[in-house]
């Protein structure tokens, strides 16, 4: 593999209620070269998730049941190096496990350029509205920058 280029050996891991919006996130990941992997819950995603197998989650926030937020804090205790991206029409009052949030609609070219950059273990700095978590008290912490 050239240097700079990103390793894609590991999955997404894509955690969203609504069905239309995972298959089509899935899809356009997919075509963006992602191996997606997709679980409808949080308590799905807690199930299917391994450290050795995903690279980034990526979630929604209000879920039946867990919340993508309360999911977050419980991978970041089992793998705080994980980056979590929180995609959102109302954005979590509890920001703290979460390494970026992205508000809904998300611009999927900004999604692309964060999950190539943390891919290879930048931080995020893309050009489009958003916001970023805090730093989280279950891992190293974030960043606060605009992408």
């Amino acid at each position: 593999m050239e240097s700079g280029q990103p390793t894609r050996t590991k999955a997404i891991l894509l955690v969203d209620e609504q069905d239309k919006d995972r298959i089509t996130a899935t899809w356009l990941l997919g075509n963006f070269g992602f191996v997606v992997e997709s679980a409808r819950t949080a308590e799905e995603a807690l199930a299917l998730f391994n450290a050795e197998t995903h690279a980034v989650v990526i979630t929604a926030n209000p879920m039946t049941g867990m919340t993508g937020t309360e999911m977050a804090h419980v991978i970041k205790l089992r793998s705080p190096s994980t980056p979590i991206i929180m995609c959102a029409a109302v954005l979590p009052d509890d920001q703290t496990c979460l390494d970026v949030v992205v508000q809904r609609p998300v611009p999927l070219l900004a999604l692309r350029a964060i999950i190539e950059r943390m891919l290879h273990g930048l931080p995020h700095a893309c050009q489009t509205p958003f916001v970023a978590a805090s730093p989280c008290a279950c891992s190293k912490g974030s960043l606060w920058a605009p992408i």
